[in-house]
């Protein structure tokens, strides 16, 4: 191996354009939809009650600004490590460049766990396994899914994806048949008064909602393997967020007007508990979507810090050896490697609700950064590539105002 004295950047084998719209948007959903929606809807409405809803339309509004500014940052700096690029570009720092790309990495890594102790939840329904064989089980046999080619992985996951997004139609279709009031409780979602009580439960369960969002900005760590970057990431990161937001309100309303809140708290495998009462069916079915779900979320987002910490080493970074790409599979296997053990030490020494609420802090961090980089990248007149989405100059400023809002709020209130 050698670094190019122009770029800075590892030569190996490199990562291979392959994807198109579809696997774009199957990985935006796939990191996005199913898992924190199957794992924290129950802490959620624990946190905000009969305003659950709200609490994850705030979420999703939060970051409709950041959304924006990744569509443009990531046509104007189609690479791995996309954020550490972007800040790069915007404050002209190695220093920032590194620190940022650590703390992206570290988003997919900590979700992860998170994410892993959700799927044991729902794993110990259907077995008397130790919660700790599970959770090792898990977490290894992801990491190694992940070490496949960025195809083959994505289209996995986009089969799962298609499965945990029929899981969560089912419970609202089920909700609907079962005569629960849908309209009612939409409208009970919307808080009557400004109580303080009301709104620090709102707020607070806001930043923990978040969480269910977070994988938006996991698309442009694809992009050296996309096909036509300025105009596929962009179209697939505001079809994710669409979707997103659109499908956590709908299960949101609709577990809350079949089942008590009391009820939906007060169990491990909450979708399983609404499905199950919706529809009169065993929650066999529900509980193995939700499985599903949720070792889908890990595979992507170990896929995303995998190439992280790929584009951090192949510009000299990180050590060079994160930067080896496989011949055979064209997958960064060592960064995968890494990525796959933190991801376990992690899992095996904090809880779920701390990794999720530290996931979002660190998110929300970064999303204020990024639009900051996208500002001072405005001012400098730099020219974006042909057919790169641009934003109008205040919507970096509204996303810097909305994500340390939420993160002041959301941290006070809890």
């Amino acid at each position: 191996m050698s670094i190019s004295q122009n770029s800075g950047r590892v030569e190996h084998a490199a990562l291979k354009r392959t994807l198109t719209l579809p696997y774009v948007v199957f990985y935006g959903l796939g990191v996005t939809v199913g898992a924190g929606i199957y794992v924290l809807i129950g802490e959620v409405i624990a946190r905000a009650g009969n305003y659950a809803p709200v609490s994850f339309l705030i979420a999703g509004l939060v970051m409709v600004f950041p959304a924006a500014c990744y569509a443009e940052l990531t046509g104007r700096l189609p690479y791995a490590a996309a954020e550490a690029h972007f800040v790069e570009a915007g404050f002209r720092s190695k220093t920032l460049f590194l620190i940022v790309g650590l703390a992206v990495a570290s988003v997919g890594i900590v979700s992860s766990a998170a994410i892993a102790h959700g799927a044991v939840g729902y794993i110990s329904q259907i077995t008397d396994l130790p919660p700790l064989y599970l959770l090792v089980g898990v977490i290894l046999a992801t990491g190694l899914v992940a070490g496949f080619g960025v195809r083959e992985s994505i289209a996995f996951a986009g089969l799962l994806t298609l499965i945990e997004v029929s899981g969560l139609v089912a419970i609202v279709v089920g909700s609907a048949m079962s005569g629960a009031d849908l309209v009612g409780q939409a409208r009970e979602m919307v808080p009557q008064s400004f109580s303080t009580v009301i709104w620090f439960g709102i707020v607070s369960s806001s930043l923990l909602a978040f969480f269910a969002f977070i994988g938006f900005e996991d698309i442009p760590s694809i992009a050296e393997e996309t096909v036509n970057p300025q105009k596929t990431l962009s179209r697939g990161i505001f079809i994710t967020l669409i979707l997103s937001l659109l499908i956590y309100v709908a299960v949101a309303v609709a577990s809350l007007a079949a089942v008590p809140a009391a009820e939906i708290t007060a169990t491990n495998a909450p979708l399983a508990l609404v499905f199950s009462k919706t529809t009169g069916l065993s929650p066999l079915a529900i509980t193995l979507i939700a499985i599903i779900a949720t070792v889908n979320g890990i595979i992507v987002q170990i896929l995303m810090a995998a190439r992280v910490l790929y584009g951090l080493a192949n510009r000299g970074s990180l050590p060079r050896v994160l930067a080896y790409v496989d011949k055979r599979t064209r997958a960064p296997i060592a960064a995968t490697g890494v990525a796959t053990g933190t991801v376990l030490v992690l899992a095996l020494t904090f809880p779920i609700t701390r990794l999720a609420e530290s996931t979002s802090v660190i998110t929300l961090i970064i999303f204020a950064t990024v639009c900051a980089a996208l500002i001072r990248i405005k001012r400098s007149g730099a020219e974006a590539p042909a057919g790169t989405f641009i934003v109008p100059v205040w919507i970096p400023y509204c996303g810097i105002v909305a994500c340390l809002t939420l993160l002041i709020s959301g941290i006070l209130a809890g």
